[in-house]
């Protein structure tokens, strides 16, 4: 067995983020060749950003997440997701605790407002 979170270790959502208090944690649960998957809580809003070097990947779990874009909000529910292209403005927020896995590669870049 491998001793990485996500390599040959069968993970659970759920558990993995049961004690999490904050209203917004960005987690590492597992790398695939060149990107990597991170579990995010969050019942607040991110600021405004894009990256310049890697698309994003949203699927949420629990809870409901809107995607701010520059022309329109998406509204992703439990079960549903969406990638945001490389370049794209957005920003993600959530009135409710809400837990969504998150793909993107590795060295993924955040530009924009702090």
């Amino acid at each position: 067995m491998l001793g990485k979170l996500g390599q040959l270790n069968k993970l659970d959502a759920n558990n993995l983020t049961k004690d999490v208090k904050e209203e917004w944690k960005n987690f590492e649960v597992s790398d695939i060749n060149d990107h990597v998957i991170r579990l995010s809580v969050t019942q607040k809003e991110f600021h405004w950003h894009s990256h310049t070097n890697s698309d994003e990947f949203f699927f949420v779990i629990n809870g409901e997440l809107f995607i701010d874009l520059e022309d329109r909000t998406e509204r992703l529910i439990s079960g549903q997701m969406m990638t945001i292209p490389k370049t794209v403005k957005h920003r993600t927020r959530a009135k409710q605790r809400t837990i969504v896995l998150c793909f993107e590669s590795k060295d993924n870049d955040v530009q924009g407002d702090e």
